[in-house]
């Protein structure tokens, strides 16, 4: 790993929605508020739509975490289901279980609830995720949610977070009486490069990183570029790009080291032959040990858990065992670094 390398606690691109680390860009930040203003004004139903990778479960999170204490949240994610499967498991995460296969039985356990957090004077708040997956019937059903009412407010507050398609199911003509009830819709656009920049820096200083930024001022630009402006396109990069560096002993990832990633991670430019020859080559390498174990042990680094002189070793790497583990920055680092060590051993 990068981390000591760089001076980080903590690992700084990672993969799952971690609050602290949600770096609120200017579009990010629009939406939060109009999210806590609907729920506040007691809006009823809202809509958060936005390409995948773009932080919207991390926004969700920081949005259900404002109401902590002021009132009752459910955080749906399973929207692959019928409606009878979305209610017991609306049910299950407010802590009922049922087995229960009459809808009408479940919707009245439901609405009992809501009356109970009202009387106590708090919010009920609902945010289903990954929304674009419901099934049109389902989607009805999230409707008639919504239609528990008193004449002065709704006792319920309705968040749906999904993709692009999200969008499209709801301009469908067989939910145009969901749509209308939909008072307020926010969107994720893409990063500009000077947000790519402050994302990338904000979650560096998060994880513990001070002094200059690794990243050069050529570099990110490309970044931006190549990651499209995406947060999560933008960690995968960043991870491998600082772990590629970090074998190399690099302490800035400059412009050479970024473009080499870029050809790592471009998958359209990804040549099945070529893939194959570099294997074959992998493999023939792999036969072809040093006649000595005692040599191929210290070509590797690994005799009696000791590093070779200069090596650097992989956290994945054990014996002769080349885990699949390995990202492809990390993997075309490593093979550099025995190819180098190889050459070494020759000459000794």
């Amino acid at each position: 790993m990068f981390l000591e390398f760089f001076g980080l606690r903590e690992q700084p691109f990672g993969v799952t929605p971690d609050p602290r680390f949600l770096h609120l860009s200017a579009g990010h930040r629009e939406a939060l508020a109009s999210l806590y203003y609907g729920i506040e004004s007691g809006r009823g139903f809202m809509a958060l739509i936005a390409k995948p990778g773009m932080g919207k479960t991390t926004l969700l999170f920081r949005l259900l975490e404002k109401f902590r204490h002021s009132a009752r949240t459910v955080f749906l994610f399973q929207t692959q289901c019928n409606s009878r499967e979305f209610m017991r498991f609306l049910l299950s995460e407010l802590g009922i279980q049922t087995q229960s296969q009459d809808f009408v039985q479940m919707h009245e356990e439901f609405n009992n609830l809501l009356l109970q957090e009202a009387r106590a004077g708090r919010r009920f708040i609902i945010v289903i995720d990954e929304a674009q997956n419901l099934d049109a019937s389902v989607m009805e059903t999230v409707r008639l949610l919504s239609d528990f009412e008193t004449p002065q407010a709704k006792l319920l507050q309705i968040v749906m977070s999904g993709q692009p398609e999200l969008a499209d199911k709801l301009a469908g003509r067989n939910l145009v009486q969901l749509r209308q009830r939909i008072s307020l819709i926010s969107r994720l656009t893409p990063l500009s490069v000077d947000e790519t920049r402050e994302y990338i820096e904000y979650r560096l200083g998060v994880a513990g990183h001070s002094g200059p930024s690794p990243f050069s001022a050529e570099a990110l630009p490309v970044i931006a570029d190549f990651t499209e402006g995406i947060p999560r396109n933008i960690n995968n990069f960043c991870f491998n790009v600082l772990s590629l560096a970090c074998a190399l002993g690099q302490k800035v990832v400059d412009l050479p080291l970024v473009e080499e990633v870029i050809r790592d991670l471009n998958i359209r430019d990804l040549n099945i032959s070529d893939l194959n020859v570099k294997a074959s080559n992998v493999n023939q390498h792999a036969t072809e040990s040093p006649t000595s174990p005692s040599q191929s042990e210290e070509f590797l680094g690994v005799a009696a858990g000791r590093e070779a002189p200069g090596a650097y070793q992989m956290p994945y790497i054990a014996g002769n065992d080349a885990r699949v583990t390995l990202t492809p920055a990390e993997a075309k680092a490593y093979m550099q670094q025995l190819a180098t060590q190889f050459k070494d051993w020759k000459r000794n």
